[in-house]
Formats: C-alpha cells, sequence, structure tokens
C-alpha cells in the first residue's frame, strides 16, 4: 500500500448495515467514514429478500460516501453463518527463486496447495488462514518472507461456506453497483482486532451478539480453531418485551435501546415511560425495573445457550476465558450477567478508533484492520497488491482545468 490508501468494508448484519472506510495515512490507521442503514430482507442473519437487501446496502454506502465526499466502488464483505466450517490442510512447494529466498510467490503457491482438498460440489472455499510455516523442517514461522530455505510448507486453515449463500452474498452486494474485492470471515477479523496475542494462543472464546444471531469462535495456537453460530441474539429481547408490554416491536426496540437493563440490581424505579399498548389507542406506564424483569431472564437464557454451545463445540475451559462483542452487549449489566453466568473471566471488546467505539463496529473495523495488516506485509517485500474501496473525490485529487478540457475535446476528435 501506498503512504494513503483507502480500504471499505461492508457488515450486512440482521439490525444493521454498516459501510466503514478505514484510511492509511502514513502507517497510522484512521476510521474516515461510516454509513449505517437499516436492514431489510435480512432474517437471523441470512438474506431473504434481495431487493430489500439491496436498497439497505446502497443507503449505508451513500450515507458513508457523503461523510467524507467519496465515491465507493469496492468493498470487502463480512461473512459468517452456520454454513461456515473450518478445516485443516497442508501445502508444500520449492522455493522457486535462484537465489533461494522466500518471496510473495512463493507464499501464494504454497496456499494454493493447501487449497487443494476434496470438497462436496455445494461447497467453495472462502479463504486460507496460515497456522504455521514450515522452512526446511523448521516449524512455528508466522512470516517466512525474505527467509532463505529450499522447501516451504503450511499448516492452514480451510474457510469453506455453502455456495448458496456466498452466491447470494456476492449477488446483493453487485446489484449494488459495488465490486466485492473479497469475503472475510467476520468472527476471525473482529478476533485479530480484539484478542492480544496472548489470547489467541492460550485458547479463547470470542462472541459476537447481534441482533438476530450470535456467532462464537474459538482461537487458539495463534488462530481460528471453530466457528458456529446460534438463532439468538437481541431481537430475542425485543420480542419478549413486545409480548410482555404488549406493544408492537418497534415500540419495543425503543425502550429496549433507550431503558434496558440486563440486571435487577441497576433498574430504577424512577426510570418511566409509556408505550402504546396493542389494539388500543391508550398509553400504559411502566418503570425501568418491570422492563429489567423481563429482560434479564431472557440474557441468562442467552449466555446458558452460549456456555452449553461452547462445551458442546470441546471447549469448555478455554483459559482465555470468554470475550464479548456485538451491539447487544452494549446494554448496561448485560457483562455482569454474562459473568454469572459463564462462570469464568468475561470483558466486553470494541474498536479503540474515533467514530467507532462501540462493540457494534467491531466486525466491520476488523475487517478493514485485517486487510490492511496483510497488504502492509506484501508491501515490505515488494510484492503486488491491490488495496481498493473508494475512489477518492476530493478536490486535491481532481485533474486540473486544462486536463478536464483535453479530456473533453478528445470525446470529439
Amino acid at each position: 500500500m501506498g503512504g494513503n490508501d483507502t480500504i471499505v468494508s461492508l457488515d450486512i448484519g440482521t439490525s444493521k448495515v454498516r459501510a466503514i472506510i478505514g484510511e492509511v495515512n502514513n502507517g497510522s490507521i484512521h476510521i474516515v467514514g461510516v454509513g449505517a442503514a437499516d436492514s431489510e430482507g435480512i432474517r437471523k442473519g441470512a438474506i431473504v429478500d434481495i431487493d430489500q437487501t439491496v436498497d439497505s446496502i446502497r443507503s449505508a454506502v451513500e450515507h458513508a460516501e457523503r461523510m467524507v465526499s467519496i465515491q465507493i466502488h469496492e468493498v470487502y464483505v463480512g461473512i459468517s453463518g452456520n454454513h461456515i466450517s473450518l478445516l485443516t490442510s497442508h501445502g508444500v512447494v520449492a522455493v522457486a527463486n535462484d537465489d533461494r529466498e522466500i518471496g510473495e510467490d512463493d507464499i501464494d503457491r504454497v496456499l494454493q496447495a493447501a487449497k487443494v482438498i476434496a470438497l462436496p460440489p455445494e461447497r467453495e472455499i472462502i479463504a486460507v488462514v496460515p497456522k504455521q510455516f514450515v522452512v526446511d523442517g523448521l516449524e512455528g514461522i508466522q512470516d517466512p518472507r525474505g527467509m532463505i530455505g529450499v522447501r516451504l510448507e503450511v499448516e492452514a486453515t480451510i474457510i469453506t461456506g455453502a455456495k448458496s449463500s456466498i452466491h447470494n452474498l456476492r449477488r446483493v452486494v453487485e446489484k449494488a453497483d459495488l465490486k466485492v474485492i473479497g469475503l472475510i470471515l467476520m468472527p476471525l477479523a473482529a478476533g485479530n482486532l480484539t484478542l492480544s496475542k496472548d489470547e489467541k494462543t492460550i485458547g479463547t472464546v470470542l462472541v459476537d451478539i447481534g441482533a438476530g444471531s450470535t456467532t462464537i469462535a474459538i482461537f487458539e495456537n495463534g488462530t481460528i480453531t471453530a466457528t458456529s453460530t446460534l438463532p439468538i441474539g437481541g431481537d430475542l429481547i425485543t420480542s419478549d418485551i413486545s409480548i410482555g408490554l404488549h406493544t408492537q416491536m418497534e415500540h419495543a426496540e425503543r425502550v429496549k435501546l433507550k431503558f434496558g437493563c440486563a440486571q435487577t440490581e441497576l433498574a430504577a424505579n424512577d426510570q418511566v415511560f409509556k408505550v402504546p399498548r396493542i389494539g388500543s389507542n391508550s398509553e400504559k406506564e411502566f418503570t425501568q425495573v418491570d422492563l429489567t424483569g423481563i429482560i434479564e431472564p431472557r440474557v441468562q437464557e442467552i449466555f446458558q445457550l452460549i456456555r452449553s454451545e461452547v462445551f458442546h463445540m470441546g471447549y469448555g475451559n478455554a483459559p482465555g476465558g470468554y470475550v464479548l462483542t456485538g451491539g447487544t452487549v452494549s446494554m448496561p449489566g448485560l457483562l455482569s450477567v454474562a459473568q454469572k453466568e459463564l462462570a469464568t473471566s468475561v470483558r466486553v471488546a470494541s474498536p479503540e478508533y474515533i467514530g467507532v467505539r462501540d462493540p457494534s463496529y467491531t466486525s466491520g473495523v476488523g475487517i478493514i484492520t485485517q486487510m490492511i495488516k496483510t497488504h502492509k506485509q506484501r508491501a515490505t517485500v515488494g510484492g503486488s497488491t491491490k488495496s481498493g474501496g473508494a475512489k477518492k473525490q476530493q478536490r486535491n485529487d481532481q485533474p486540473g482545468w486544462f486536463e478536464r478540457f483535453k479530456n473533453w475535446l478528445s470525446e470529439y476528435i
């Protein structure tokens, strides 16, 4: 990447579609634009209406474009869901350079070799994540670029997904007049952003609680080793509030965001609100304590299901504990309930960049930081790379008046 490059991520969630513009300026990452729109056509993380989803994507992208006066043409798109699976693979190549120095081409070839696995026809490879490289029998190498060797091996995790889900995701983005540069596994991007090196090494559970689904990712030995998605999230809490208060979902969501609390001890009787009742023209008054009485049992159940799923995956005693992210974890008192139900160390993680210091932005910002890191590694050894994401439209990037006149004139000659 150059000294000033731009990358755009697209996070298509159940409640929101978020377009985030990241810029690298003299080696520092800045989030310069954020666009968000209500998700339409998404249910529990899956696309159920292409046209509605396309409209949501366009709205989010246009919002981001207006913030920083640039035009977005290409994006990196986050992907997750129950159709994702992880496989272990091994690749071996001979170093091609005459001086036996391992370069970017050798890395690409060994990763391509790791992709040679038998897959069912309905599955597709999304990405290859190296666990470690081996140079002439020397193990534990994370980045072999610039090393001298004859034989290069890689132990990798192959991320695969259902072709139908991948096709639908690409289709909605392309129908929104955007080019998909790459699909990025959102739990992997979020983990690389929020987890420390030690947490990823000793074994940590990353839990992303969104509106329609909860994604669980296990990190061990430095990389992601397992993932699972549960069809539960913040919308389940909203549904309980709607039923308990006899009000419409939109009003339940509003009071959840404004007055929601997951722990009875933190609720206040003097926090009072009114909601319109279904089937009536009147409004009824409730307190935050009433609301918490509905929310707390559901939050407890969500974490009980998360803990059960982690044990089912075989990682019940993760030494690194749990790290929570996603829009739902911002609710007051939720962390305390999680610590009690999970019975281990738990913390909430969010990006540390200005403008996106909220757990709901973790996946989108994680995609940007992961791709920037990849580009930097390739640029260090002179490898060719494509940053992509947005075309700048600021005045200092426009051609001069003479160039514009010459271009206009050439159209008529």
